[in-house]
Protein backbone atom coordinates (compact mmCIF):
# COMPACT_ATOMS: atom_id res chain seq x y z
CA UNK A 1 0.00 0.00 0.00
CA UNK A 2 3.07 2.49 0.24
CA UNK A 3 2.56 3.26 3.79
CA UNK A 4 5.28 2.30 6.62
CA UNK A 5 4.31 0.91 9.47
CA UNK A 6 4.54 2.59 12.99
CA UNK A 7 3.58 -0.43 15.57
CA UNK A 8 4.50 1.38 18.81
CA UNK A 9 1.83 4.12 18.01
CA UNK A 10 -0.50 1.82 16.74
CA UNK A 11 -0.06 -0.22 19.45
CA UNK A 12 -1.11 2.94 21.54
CA UNK A 13 -4.26 3.10 19.37
CA UNK A 14 -5.30 -0.44 19.80
CA UNK A 15 -4.88 0.45 23.69
CA UNK A 16 -7.09 3.17 23.45
CA UNK A 17 -9.61 1.42 21.32
CA UNK A 18 -9.88 -1.51 23.71
CA UNK A 19 -11.17 1.05 26.37
CA UNK A 20 -14.02 2.55 24.07
CA UNK A 21 -16.49 1.43 25.76
CA UNK A 22 -16.30 3.88 28.69
CA UNK A 23 -16.12 7.13 26.89
CA UNK A 24 -18.67 5.89 24.38
CA UNK A 25 -22.62 7.17 24.60
CA UNK A 26 -25.26 6.10 22.09
CA UNK A 27 -28.87 6.86 22.30
CA UNK A 28 -31.56 5.76 19.51
CA UNK A 29 -34.30 8.44 18.72
CA UNK A 30 -37.58 7.76 17.83
CA UNK A 31 -39.19 11.25 17.84
CA UNK A 32 -38.08 14.92 17.24
CA UNK A 33 -39.43 18.15 17.97
CA UNK A 34 -40.92 19.46 15.15
CA UNK A 35 -41.40 16.26 13.16
CA UNK A 36 -44.84 14.77 13.72
CA UNK A 37 -44.96 11.25 14.61
CA UNK A 38 -42.40 8.21 14.49
CA UNK A 39 -39.18 8.93 12.81
CA UNK A 40 -39.23 6.60 9.11
CA UNK A 41 -35.36 5.38 9.78
CA UNK A 42 -33.34 4.85 12.82
CA UNK A 43 -31.04 7.63 14.23
CA UNK A 44 -28.83 7.72 16.53
CA UNK A 45 -26.35 10.11 18.35
CA UNK A 46 -23.79 9.85 21.04
CA UNK A 47 -20.59 10.88 22.05
CA UNK A 48 -17.37 9.22 21.23
CA UNK A 49 -13.85 9.91 23.47
CA UNK A 50 -10.53 10.73 21.56
CA UNK A 51 -7.20 11.65 22.38
CA UNK A 52 -5.19 9.40 25.10
CA UNK A 53 -7.68 10.60 28.18
CA UNK A 54 -10.55 11.14 26.28
CA UNK A 55 -10.35 14.51 26.55
CA UNK A 56 -11.97 15.11 23.20
CA UNK A 57 -15.46 14.53 23.25
CA UNK A 58 -16.71 14.16 19.42
CA UNK A 59 -20.98 13.96 18.87
CA UNK A 60 -22.48 12.13 15.78
CA UNK A 61 -25.68 11.71 14.45
CA UNK A 62 -25.63 8.10 12.65
CA UNK A 63 -28.72 7.34 10.20
CA UNK A 64 -29.19 3.30 9.05
CA UNK A 65 -29.82 2.97 5.27
CA UNK A 66 -33.05 3.35 4.34
CA UNK A 67 -32.80 0.26 2.42
CA UNK A 68 -30.58 -2.36 3.45
CA UNK A 69 -28.17 -1.53 6.66
CA UNK A 70 -26.98 -4.77 6.84
CA UNK A 71 -25.46 -4.93 3.55
CA UNK A 72 -25.34 -1.30 2.12
CA UNK A 73 -22.35 0.69 2.65
CA UNK A 74 -21.28 2.58 6.03
CA UNK A 75 -20.23 5.97 5.19
CA UNK A 76 -18.33 8.47 7.32
CA UNK A 77 -19.25 11.72 6.12
CA UNK A 78 -16.52 14.62 7.22
CA UNK A 79 -18.01 18.68 6.40
CA UNK A 80 -16.33 21.86 5.78
CA UNK A 81 -15.58 24.74 7.37
CA UNK A 82 -13.19 23.82 9.13
CA UNK A 83 -15.70 23.98 12.00
CA UNK A 84 -19.19 22.94 10.47
CA UNK A 85 -21.40 20.74 12.29
CA UNK A 86 -22.16 17.81 10.74
CA UNK A 87 -25.78 18.31 10.89
CA UNK A 88 -25.82 21.01 8.16
CA UNK A 89 -24.66 17.78 5.40
CA UNK A 90 -27.25 16.22 7.55
CA UNK A 91 -30.24 18.47 7.36
CA UNK A 92 -29.30 20.73 3.95
CA UNK A 93 -27.50 18.00 1.69
CA UNK A 94 -27.44 14.28 2.03
CA UNK A 95 -29.94 13.26 4.78
CA UNK A 96 -33.22 12.26 5.72
CA UNK A 97 -34.69 15.10 7.14
CA UNK A 98 -34.76 19.02 6.27
CA UNK A 99 -36.75 22.13 7.54
CA UNK A 100 -40.19 23.30 6.22
CA UNK A 101 -39.21 26.73 4.71
CA UNK A 102 -42.52 27.84 3.43
CA UNK A 103 -44.46 27.31 6.91
CA UNK A 104 -41.39 29.33 9.09
CA UNK A 105 -43.12 31.89 11.43
CA UNK A 106 -40.09 32.38 13.87
CA UNK A 107 -41.09 29.70 16.21
CA UNK A 108 -40.00 26.13 16.28
CA UNK A 109 -39.20 25.25 13.06
CA UNK A 110 -40.62 22.01 11.71
CA UNK A 111 -39.51 18.89 9.80
CA UNK A 112 -40.11 17.38 6.68
CA UNK A 113 -38.99 14.48 4.44
CA UNK A 114 -36.17 14.53 2.09
CA UNK A 115 -36.90 11.68 -0.02
CA UNK A 116 -33.44 12.25 -2.22
CA UNK A 117 -31.61 11.59 1.05
CA UNK A 118 -28.21 9.34 0.92
CA UNK A 119 -29.43 7.09 2.91
CA UNK A 120 -31.60 5.50 0.86
CA UNK A 121 -28.30 4.13 -0.62
CA UNK A 122 -26.05 4.10 2.40
CA UNK A 123 -25.59 3.70 6.27
CA UNK A 124 -24.12 7.17 7.12
CA UNK A 125 -22.15 8.92 10.00
CA UNK A 126 -22.12 12.84 10.32
CA UNK A 127 -19.86 14.01 13.00
CA UNK A 128 -19.56 17.09 14.45
CA UNK A 129 -15.66 17.52 13.73
CA UNK A 130 -13.16 19.23 14.66
CA UNK A 131 -13.48 19.31 18.65
CA UNK A 132 -15.39 22.86 18.88
CA UNK A 133 -17.68 22.20 16.17
CA UNK A 134 -21.38 21.39 17.10
CA UNK A 135 -21.85 19.77 19.70
CA UNK A 136 -18.22 18.44 19.97
CA UNK A 137 -16.19 19.89 22.92
CA UNK A 138 -13.29 19.15 24.53
CA UNK A 139 -12.82 18.64 29.28
CA UNK A 140 -9.51 20.58 29.09
CA UNK A 141 -8.28 23.49 27.71
CA UNK A 142 -5.69 21.66 25.87
CA UNK A 143 -8.45 19.50 24.65
CA UNK A 144 -10.05 22.48 22.39
CA UNK A 145 -6.82 23.16 20.65
CA UNK A 146 -6.57 21.36 17.14
CA UNK A 147 -5.31 21.21 13.69
CA UNK A 148 -5.48 19.54 10.28
CA UNK A 149 -3.30 16.68 11.06
CA UNK A 150 -4.23 16.19 14.72
CA UNK A 151 -8.17 16.18 13.48
CA UNK A 152 -7.40 13.90 11.01
CA UNK A 153 -6.36 11.71 13.93
CA UNK A 154 -8.85 12.26 16.06
CA UNK A 155 -11.48 11.18 13.11
CA UNK A 156 -9.31 8.02 12.85
CA UNK A 157 -9.32 7.33 16.20
CA UNK A 158 -13.43 7.89 16.51
CA UNK A 159 -14.30 5.98 13.68
CA UNK A 160 -12.08 2.97 14.78
CA UNK A 161 -14.24 3.23 18.16
CA UNK A 162 -17.42 3.84 16.64
CA UNK A 163 -16.85 0.28 14.96
CA UNK A 164 -16.03 -1.37 17.93
CA UNK A 165 -19.76 -0.05 19.55
CA UNK A 166 -21.27 -1.04 16.50
CA UNK A 167 -20.04 -4.70 15.12
CA UNK A 168 -22.68 -5.13 13.35
CA UNK A 169 -21.40 -2.94 10.63
CA UNK A 170 -17.88 -4.32 11.03
CA UNK A 171 -18.21 -6.12 7.90
CA UNK A 172 -19.68 -3.64 5.84
CA UNK A 173 -17.75 -1.79 3.02
CA UNK A 174 -16.76 1.21 4.08
CA UNK A 175 -16.15 4.89 2.35
CA UNK A 176 -15.50 8.51 3.91
CA UNK A 177 -16.75 11.32 2.41
CA UNK A 178 -17.13 14.57 2.69
CA UNK A 179 -17.21 18.37 0.81
CA UNK A 180 -15.00 21.66 1.13
CA UNK A 181 -12.86 22.14 3.60
CA UNK A 182 -12.58 18.51 4.52
CA UNK A 183 -10.53 18.18 0.72
CA UNK A 184 -7.82 18.70 3.44
CA UNK A 185 -7.91 16.18 5.83
CA UNK A 186 -9.80 13.81 4.27
CA UNK A 187 -6.92 12.41 2.30
CA UNK A 188 -5.19 12.23 5.65
CA UNK A 189 -7.61 10.05 7.40
CA UNK A 190 -7.90 7.57 4.63
CA UNK A 191 -4.33 7.52 4.77
CA UNK A 192 -4.70 7.01 8.75
CA UNK A 193 -6.73 4.04 7.93
CA UNK A 194 -4.96 2.28 5.70
CA UNK A 195 -1.85 2.54 7.71
CA UNK A 196 -4.32 1.04 10.62
CA UNK A 197 -5.16 -2.14 8.16
CA UNK A 198 -1.25 -2.34 7.52
CA UNK A 199 -0.43 -2.26 11.23
CA UNK A 200 -3.02 -5.36 11.87
CA UNK A 201 -5.18 -2.88 14.07
CA UNK A 202 -8.20 -4.59 15.00
CA UNK A 203 -11.28 -4.28 13.92
CA UNK A 204 -9.49 -3.81 10.71
CA UNK A 205 -12.22 -1.49 8.36
CA UNK A 206 -13.12 -2.60 4.78
CA UNK A 207 -11.90 0.86 3.30
CA UNK A 208 -13.03 0.57 -0.43
CA UNK A 209 -12.81 4.34 -1.48
CA UNK A 210 -13.56 7.76 -0.80
CA UNK A 211 -15.98 10.61 -2.52
CA UNK A 212 -15.64 14.32 -2.05
CA UNK A 213 -17.03 17.31 -3.04
CA UNK A 214 -15.91 20.87 -4.29
CA UNK A 215 -13.21 20.06 -2.07
CA UNK A 216 -10.07 22.36 -0.92
CA UNK A 217 -7.15 20.72 -1.60
CA UNK A 218 -4.99 23.12 -2.08
CA UNK A 219 -4.18 27.07 -1.58
CA UNK A 220 -2.75 28.17 -4.63
CA UNK A 221 -4.33 26.14 -7.28
CA UNK A 222 -7.91 26.46 -5.86
CA UNK A 223 -7.77 30.13 -5.52
CA UNK A 224 -5.60 30.89 -8.19
CA UNK A 225 -8.50 29.13 -10.35
CA UNK A 226 -11.09 31.73 -9.67
CA UNK A 227 -10.36 34.63 -12.26
CA UNK A 228 -10.21 32.15 -15.13
CA UNK A 229 -13.24 30.90 -13.77
CA UNK A 230 -15.34 33.91 -13.64
CA UNK A 231 -14.45 35.02 -17.33
CA UNK A 232 -15.36 31.65 -18.27
CA UNK A 233 -18.81 32.38 -16.99
CA UNK A 234 -18.67 35.31 -18.52
CA UNK A 235 -18.75 37.80 -14.93
CA UNK A 236 -15.58 39.18 -16.10
CA UNK A 237 -14.73 40.86 -19.77
CA UNK A 238 -12.18 39.58 -22.52
CA UNK A 239 -10.24 42.87 -21.44
CA UNK A 240 -9.87 42.26 -17.89
CA UNK A 241 -8.88 39.13 -17.83
CA UNK A 242 -6.18 39.51 -20.98
CA UNK A 243 -4.99 42.20 -18.78
CA UNK A 244 -4.80 39.78 -15.41
CA UNK A 245 -3.25 37.13 -17.39
CA UNK A 246 -0.31 40.00 -19.00
CA UNK A 247 -0.16 41.73 -15.81
CA UNK A 248 0.28 39.68 -13.26
CA UNK A 249 1.73 36.67 -15.37
CA UNK A 250 -0.73 33.69 -14.45
CA UNK A 251 -0.44 33.96 -10.35
CA UNK A 252 -3.61 36.12 -9.11
CA UNK A 253 -2.01 35.62 -5.22
CA UNK A 254 1.39 36.19 -4.76
CA UNK A 255 0.79 39.43 -5.72
CA UNK A 256 4.00 41.77 -5.56
CA UNK A 257 2.11 44.94 -4.02
CA UNK A 258 4.08 47.29 -6.60
CA UNK A 259 2.90 45.69 -9.72
CA UNK A 260 0.34 48.60 -9.71
CA UNK A 261 -1.08 47.22 -12.96
CA UNK A 262 -1.96 43.65 -11.61
CA UNK A 263 -3.07 45.24 -8.28
CA UNK A 264 -5.25 47.40 -9.92
CA UNK A 265 -6.41 44.64 -12.41
CA UNK A 266 -7.67 42.61 -9.52
CA UNK A 267 -9.30 45.16 -7.80
CA UNK A 268 -11.73 45.71 -10.88
CA UNK A 269 -12.15 42.08 -11.05
CA UNK A 270 -12.81 41.56 -7.58
CA UNK A 271 -15.44 44.94 -7.69
CA UNK A 272 -17.58 42.99 -10.38
CA UNK A 273 -18.23 40.09 -7.88
CA UNK A 274 -19.15 41.90 -4.87
CA UNK A 275 -22.81 41.01 -5.61
CA UNK A 276 -21.97 37.91 -6.42
CA UNK A 277 -23.22 34.68 -4.91
CA UNK A 278 -19.48 32.95 -4.39
CA UNK A 279 -21.43 29.72 -4.09
CA UNK A 280 -23.34 29.40 -6.57
CA UNK A 281 -23.67 32.20 -9.62
CA UNK A 282 -27.20 32.13 -10.73
CA UNK A 283 -28.64 32.46 -6.89
CA UNK A 284 -29.32 36.02 -5.43
CA UNK A 285 -26.54 37.19 -3.04
CA UNK A 286 -28.59 38.46 0.12
CA UNK A 287 -27.91 41.18 2.07
CA UNK A 288 -25.62 40.17 4.77
CA UNK A 289 -25.53 43.02 7.05
CA UNK A 290 -26.79 46.23 6.45
CA UNK A 291 -24.46 47.88 5.20
CA UNK A 292 -23.45 47.82 1.50
CA UNK A 293 -19.59 45.41 1.24
CA UNK A 294 -17.27 47.31 -0.36
CA UNK A 295 -14.49 44.43 -0.09
CA UNK A 296 -14.77 41.38 -1.37
CA UNK A 297 -15.05 38.44 1.66
CA UNK A 298 -14.45 34.96 0.65
CA UNK A 299 -14.66 33.31 3.71
CA UNK A 300 -18.18 32.15 3.51
CA UNK A 301 -18.17 31.99 7.56
CA UNK A 302 -18.19 35.42 7.88
CA UNK A 303 -20.87 35.72 5.28
CA UNK A 304 -23.44 33.46 6.96
CA UNK A 305 -22.07 35.34 10.53
CA UNK A 306 -22.55 38.81 9.72
CA UNK A 307 -26.59 37.86 8.78
CA UNK A 308 -27.77 35.24 11.00
CA UNK A 309 -27.71 37.43 14.33
CA UNK A 310 -30.17 39.76 12.42
CA UNK A 311 -32.70 37.71 11.05
CA UNK A 312 -32.84 35.84 14.42
CA UNK A 313 -34.20 39.07 16.28
CA UNK A 314 -37.03 39.03 13.51
CA UNK A 315 -40.03 36.75 13.30
CA UNK A 316 -39.45 35.73 10.16
CA UNK A 317 -37.40 35.29 7.18
CA UNK A 318 -36.70 38.13 4.98
CA UNK A 319 -38.92 38.48 1.98
CA UNK A 320 -36.05 37.85 -0.93
CA UNK A 321 -35.43 33.98 -0.82
CA UNK A 322 -32.08 33.17 -0.54
CA UNK A 323 -30.65 30.25 0.54
CA UNK A 324 -28.35 31.34 3.23
CA UNK A 325 -31.32 32.56 5.16
CA UNK A 326 -32.25 29.14 5.46
CA UNK A 327 -29.83 28.37 8.05
CA UNK A 328 -31.22 29.91 10.58
CA UNK A 329 -33.50 27.12 10.93
CA UNK A 330 -30.98 25.23 11.86
CA UNK A 331 -29.85 27.92 14.51
CA UNK A 332 -33.52 28.12 16.18
CA UNK A 333 -34.03 24.79 16.39
CA UNK A 334 -30.61 23.12 17.21
CA UNK A 335 -30.58 25.60 20.10
CA UNK A 336 -34.36 24.73 21.84
CA UNK A 337 -33.71 23.30 24.83
CA UNK A 338 -36.18 20.57 23.68
CA UNK A 339 -34.43 19.04 20.99
CA UNK A 340 -31.48 19.16 22.67
CA UNK A 341 -32.99 17.08 25.66
CA UNK A 342 -34.30 14.80 22.66
CA UNK A 343 -30.92 14.54 20.92
CA UNK A 344 -28.95 13.60 24.16
CA UNK A 345 -27.36 16.47 24.17
CA UNK A 346 -25.10 17.23 26.78
CA UNK A 347 -25.45 20.30 28.62
CA UNK A 348 -22.06 21.27 28.70
CA UNK A 349 -21.38 20.05 25.06
CA UNK A 350 -23.22 23.38 24.01
CA UNK A 351 -21.48 26.65 23.53
CA UNK A 352 -22.21 29.52 25.53
CA UNK A 353 -23.24 31.50 22.34
CA UNK A 354 -25.40 28.63 21.27
CA UNK A 355 -24.99 26.29 18.74
CA UNK A 356 -23.20 27.23 15.52
CA UNK A 357 -23.67 25.90 11.69
CA UNK A 358 -20.23 26.80 10.76
CA UNK A 359 -18.56 29.31 13.44
CA UNK A 360 -16.67 32.62 12.46
CA UNK A 361 -14.02 32.76 14.91
CA UNK A 362 -12.59 29.04 15.17
CA UNK A 363 -9.34 30.32 16.56
CA UNK A 364 -8.26 27.26 18.44
CA UNK A 365 -7.91 25.08 15.20
CA UNK A 366 -4.24 25.59 13.04
CA UNK A 367 -4.51 24.91 9.04
CA UNK A 368 -0.99 23.39 9.04
CA UNK A 369 -2.10 21.44 5.77
CA UNK A 370 -1.78 24.17 2.72
CA UNK A 371 -2.37 20.64 -0.14
CA UNK A 372 -3.69 17.39 0.32
CA UNK A 373 -2.64 16.57 -3.45
CA UNK A 374 0.58 14.72 -2.26
CA UNK A 375 -1.93 12.70 0.03
CA UNK A 376 -4.59 12.43 -3.07
CA UNK A 377 -0.83 10.87 -5.56
CA UNK A 378 0.27 8.20 -2.66
CA UNK A 379 -4.04 7.00 -2.34
CA UNK A 380 -3.64 6.45 -6.11
CA UNK A 381 -1.32 3.33 -5.58
CA UNK A 382 -3.55 1.63 -2.90
CA UNK A 383 -6.55 -0.19 -4.80
CA UNK A 384 -9.08 2.71 -3.95
CA UNK A 385 -11.91 4.25 -5.53
CA UNK A 386 -12.26 7.35 -5.59
CA UNK A 387 -15.19 9.57 -6.86
CA UNK A 388 -15.05 13.49 -6.71
CA UNK A 389 -17.64 15.94 -7.82
CA UNK A 390 -18.22 19.96 -8.18
CA UNK A 391 -21.03 21.78 -8.28
CA UNK A 392 -20.21 23.17 -11.91
CA UNK A 393 -21.51 27.15 -10.72
CA UNK A 394 -18.85 27.57 -7.54
CA UNK A 395 -16.51 30.48 -7.41
CA UNK A 396 -14.97 29.43 -4.08
CA UNK A 397 -13.71 26.30 -5.03
CA UNK A 398 -13.94 26.05 -9.14
CA UNK A 399 -14.07 23.09 -10.78
CA UNK A 400 -11.48 23.62 -13.00
CA UNK A 401 -8.91 24.04 -10.56
CA UNK A 402 -10.46 20.43 -8.97
CA UNK A 403 -10.12 19.01 -12.13
CA UNK A 404 -5.99 20.61 -12.55
CA UNK A 405 -4.67 19.02 -9.88
CA UNK A 406 -6.62 15.36 -10.22
CA UNK A 407 -4.93 15.68 -13.42
CA UNK A 408 -1.47 16.43 -11.73
CA UNK A 409 -1.69 13.31 -10.18
CA UNK A 410 -0.43 11.63 -13.26
CA UNK A 411 -3.44 8.98 -13.57
CA UNK A 412 -4.20 7.72 -17.46
CA UNK A 413 -7.68 8.72 -18.53
CA UNK A 414 -9.41 5.86 -19.01
CA UNK A 415 -12.79 7.27 -20.05
CA UNK A 416 -12.53 11.19 -21.74
CA UNK A 417 -15.51 13.78 -20.92
CA UNK A 418 -18.88 12.82 -21.60
CA UNK A 419 -22.43 13.66 -20.34
CA UNK A 420 -24.15 11.18 -17.70
CA UNK A 421 -28.27 11.51 -17.78
CA UNK A 422 -30.67 11.30 -14.85
CA UNK A 423 -34.31 10.79 -16.22
CA UNK A 424 -33.41 11.29 -19.49
CA UNK A 425 -31.68 14.56 -19.19
CA UNK A 426 -28.35 15.88 -18.99
CA UNK A 427 -26.96 16.17 -14.95
CA UNK A 428 -23.03 17.21 -15.54
CA UNK A 429 -20.24 15.35 -17.08
CA UNK A 430 -17.68 13.45 -15.81
CA UNK A 431 -13.94 11.76 -16.96
CA UNK A 432 -12.52 8.71 -15.40
CA UNK A 433 -8.87 8.12 -14.55
CA UNK A 434 -7.62 4.64 -13.88
CA UNK A 435 -4.38 2.60 -13.10
CA UNK A 436 -3.54 -0.84 -12.42
CA UNK A 437 -4.28 0.03 -8.29
CA UNK A 438 -6.30 2.79 -8.59
CA UNK A 439 -10.00 4.10 -9.90
CA UNK A 440 -11.24 7.71 -9.88
CA UNK A 441 -14.53 9.84 -11.37
CA UNK A 442 -14.53 13.02 -11.92
CA UNK A 443 -18.70 14.52 -11.91
CA UNK A 444 -19.54 17.80 -12.62
CA UNK A 445 -23.12 18.69 -11.60
CA UNK A 446 -24.82 20.78 -14.03
CA UNK A 447 -26.17 24.01 -12.40
CA UNK A 448 -25.11 23.14 -8.77
CA UNK A 449 -23.09 25.03 -6.19
CA UNK A 450 -20.15 24.79 -3.50
CA UNK A 451 -22.35 21.98 -1.78
CA UNK A 452 -23.54 20.23 -4.81
CA UNK A 453 -26.47 18.14 -2.87
CA UNK A 454 -28.08 21.07 -1.55
CA UNK A 455 -28.49 22.34 -4.85
CA UNK A 456 -29.16 19.00 -7.05
CA UNK A 457 -30.84 16.46 -4.59
CA UNK A 458 -32.16 14.31 -6.84
CA UNK A 459 -29.24 14.02 -9.33
CA UNK A 460 -26.47 13.78 -6.62
CA UNK A 461 -28.19 10.91 -4.96
CA UNK A 462 -28.13 9.15 -8.28
CA UNK A 463 -24.35 9.31 -8.94
CA UNK A 464 -23.67 8.21 -5.43
CA UNK A 465 -25.82 5.46 -5.47
CA UNK A 466 -24.33 4.34 -8.71
CA UNK A 467 -20.89 4.80 -7.19
CA UNK A 468 -21.43 2.50 -4.78
CA UNK A 469 -22.75 0.00 -6.64
CA UNK A 470 -20.32 0.09 -8.82
CA UNK A 471 -22.37 0.94 -11.75
CA UNK A 472 -21.29 3.89 -14.64
CA UNK A 473 -22.57 7.61 -13.48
Amino acid sequence: MGFHSRSQKWMSVLLVLLLAGAATSQNIIETLPGFPGKLPFTLETGYIGVNEIDDVQLFYYFIESQRDPANDPLVFWMAGGPGCSGFSALAFEIGPLTFDYGTYNGTLPSLLINKYSWTQAANIIFIDAPVGAGFSYATTEEGKYTSDIESAYQYYTFLRKWLLSHPKFLGNELYVGGDSYSGITLPIVVKNILEGIEAGVRPKMELQGYLLGNPVTDDFIDTNSRIPYVHRVNLISDEYYEDAKEYCGGNYINVDANNTACVATLQLIKECLLQINLCQILEPQCAFSSKRRRELEWDLRVQEAETIDNILSNNRLPELPCRGFTYVMAYKWLNDERVQEALYVRPESVPTDGWKRCPKNFSTYTEDVTSSIAYHKNLSETGLRALIYSGDHDISVPWIGTLSWIKSLGVAVFDEWRAWYVDGQIAGYQVKFMNDHFRLTYVTVKGAGHTAPEYKHKETLAMFDRFLARYPI
